[in-house]
């Protein structure tokens, strides 16, 4: 019997495009997200790294761990900390996220 309480996450195509801005500087532009809903979070599209402008950002010493997605890590831009994540390393049943590259809301 499933427990509708139980964490779950599901993965789905972004139809529309995304666009990621900061301080005036075009960061990713994509069609291909992938977008994960996780139970008691909000949705997040996960950028292919292709359409990602890698150079401005500069991985920080902040590391994560998630207990249904993998480990976490952190990304700078400027004096902005923290503004965007990947996962490096994903556990099975979430692999199409892996390398994507996530912002953190307003961007």
């Amino acid at each position: 019997m499933d427990d509708a309480s139980e964490p779950s996450i599901t993965l789905h195509p972004h139809a529309r495009r995304i666009r990621v801005a900061i301080d005036d500087t075009l960061l990713a532009d994509t069609t291909l997200a992938i977008e994960l809903r996780e139970t008691g979070y909000p949705s997040r599209q996960y950028i292919p790294r292709d359409d990602v402008r890698m150079v401005p950002l500069t991985p920080f010493e902040t590391e994560t761990h998630g207990p249904l997605k993998g480990n976490e890590s952190n990304f700078w831009y400027c004096k902005h900390k923290d503004k965007a994540w990947s996962y490096g390393k994903t556990w099975r049943g979430v692999g199409r996220v892996k390398g994507g590259m996530i912002f953190y809301n307003g961007y």
